[in-house]
Order: C-alpha cells, then structure tokens, then sequence
C-alpha cells in the first residue's frame, strides 16, 4: 500500500518561508510525478510536481517563489515556498502518479498571516 507522508506546514508570516516536505513509502522511481496540490473549494489545484527525470510543472502563482525538489535516496520530494502570501494559504496535499493511479497523502495546512 502507498503511503504518503507529509509534514512542514505551520503558520508563518507574510513574506516569510516554508518547506514542505513528502515521504512516499515506495522506491519514488515507481511513480511518474509526484507534487504538491493545493486544495481549493471543491478541487485541488496543482503547485509544483516533479517526476524522476527532472520534468517539473508549476501553477504560474507559484513560479519564482516555489521550488519542487527531490531526494531520491530519501525518496521524498521538498516543496520550498518563499515570499508567502495570505492566497497562498490552504490545505497542501502531496501526490503521487503511477500513470495508472493517483495517490493522495492527508494533507498540511499551510497558514500565511498578513
């Protein structure tokens, strides 16, 4: 069974930074990308996702102040957010694609103050 475990989130102040972070229980070359979606009123819109070959994909809010990052040793990838800001407030929730599957972890909330 695939697991995801998700932790870093936090409240931090406007301007501020934050890593996120996504443990995947299996060999992260199992899957094709794996990323960070931020949940949205009835849906979940894509941040940052990243597959083993480098292939990156960002929401346009979060080019230039977020960086998808990966560790394959550690089979986790990182979501490093800078210059927060309060829309970027939300519940953050870690991916994982098989091409076949998708797989979802619990989510972290992720609070900016103004």
């Amino acid at each position: 069974q695939v697991q995801l475990v998700e932790s870093g989130g936090g409240v931090v102040q406007a301007g501020g930074s934050l890593t996120l972070s996504c443990a995947v229980s299996e060999n992260i070359f199992n899957f094709n990308f794996v990323g960070w979606y931020r949940q949205a009123p009835g849906n979940r819109e894509l941040v940052a996702r990243r597959n083993a070959g480098g292939r990156t994909d960002y929401a346009a809010s979060a080019k230039g102040r977020i960086t998808i990052t990966r560790d394959n040793a550690k089979n986790t990838v990182h979501l490093q957010m800078n210059g927060l800001k309060s829309e970027d407030t939300a519940v953050y929730v870690c991916n994982a694609d098989d091409l076949s599957r998708n797989y979802w972890g619990q989510g972290t909330q992720v609070t900016v103050s103004s």
